[in-house]
């Protein structure tokens, strides 16, 4: 089953007083572009983050997010209160000796002095933590490629739907092929009946009809088209990261609708084959999106 290059997965676990979120996006491209943004704590394990990603989703355009949420009281950073109300004893002492006026907003004021809020200590990342963080990580890639399959199996579906539209029409094309030779060969007669004084050789006007059908003829392109459609299902059979090749014998099949169109000299013919290539072009346009 071929997979689908968009998808979505996310993941939240917890640990301590943290939840850990993880989000993956992704879109179609031809390589495998990632945007990550990770929080500060998990930064030095961003190239493994990137080789988990690229092992799990190998093409596409990637959006990778991990960042933290904590509990409202392990956010608070503590304020040094002696501090504060040392330098409240200093303004108020510095006011009345120089007359300047005190503060109307104290607490705007306490809170820009230095140092008021104390430092904490640089986290450091532990194994145990990021023995958790890297679980989410996978769950969120096994999320998303869930999401893919899913998405490729409409895909595939609506492939099916569309090769099987070709074949019809390519079907279809037959009774008018068959009787197009005595088509053309009454033109050529009716036209030649015009001239009262034309002088012809019936065989050597058997002989010029037959190189004008060969050079009409449709066969080798019509073989070759249905190749390229069995082609393109037993391509789709073999699984995940076929969408190159499926974009490359959509190219093939595109190739041998339009020599048939070419060849086509009737009406009947030329509006089966725009048919196609509107069919054609629907796979065109939806291969872009498989892996």
């Amino acid at each position: 089953m071929i997979q689908s290059m968009t998808g979505y997965g996310k993941s939240v676990v917890t640990y301590g007083d943290k939840k850990i979120n993880v989000e993956v996006k992704s879109l179609n491209s031809k390589a495998l572009d990632l945007s990550a943004r990770i929080a500060p704590l998990y930064r030095e394990k961003e190239m493994e983050i990137r080789q988990m990603v690229a092992g799990a989703l190998i093409r596409g355009k990637v959006d990778f997010s991990i960042w933290v949420e904590r509990e409202a009281h392990a956010d608070a950073t503590p304020v040094n209160k002696v501090l504060v109300e040392n330098y409240y004893r200093q303004i108020k002492d510095i006011s009345a000796a120089t007359g300047i006026p005190e503060p109307q907003d104290w607490f705007s004021t306490l809170m820009r002095m230095p140092d008021v809020l104390l430092k904490t200590d640089v986290e450091e990342l532990c194994d145990e933590e990021w023995k958790v963080a890297s679980k989410a990580v996978q769950s969120a890639l096994e999320n998303l490629v869930d999401f893919r399959r899913q998405e490729g199996e409409a895909l595939q579906k609506k492939f099916e739907e569309k090769l099987d539209n070709i074949a019809s029409l390519l079907a279809a094309i037959e009774p008018y092929e068959t009787s197009r030779v005595e088509k053309i060969r009454m033109r050529l007669v009716e036209g030649l009946k015009k001239i009262p004084e034309a002088e012809y050789d019936k065989n050597r006007l058997e002989q010029e009809l037959i190189y004008y059908i060969e050079k009409l003829d449709i066969n080798e392109e019509k073989q070759r088209l249905a190749n390229h459609l069995k082609y393109f299902r037993e391509t789709m059979a073999e699984g995940a990261g076929v969408g190159k090749k499926l974009g490359f014998i959509a190219q093939e099949m595109g190739r041998e609708i339009n020599t048939t169109g070419s060849k086509s000299n009737q009406a009947e013919m030329q509006n089966i084959v725009v048919k196609m290539k509107d069919e054609l072009e629907q796979i065109k346009e939806q291969v872009l999106n498989v892996l």
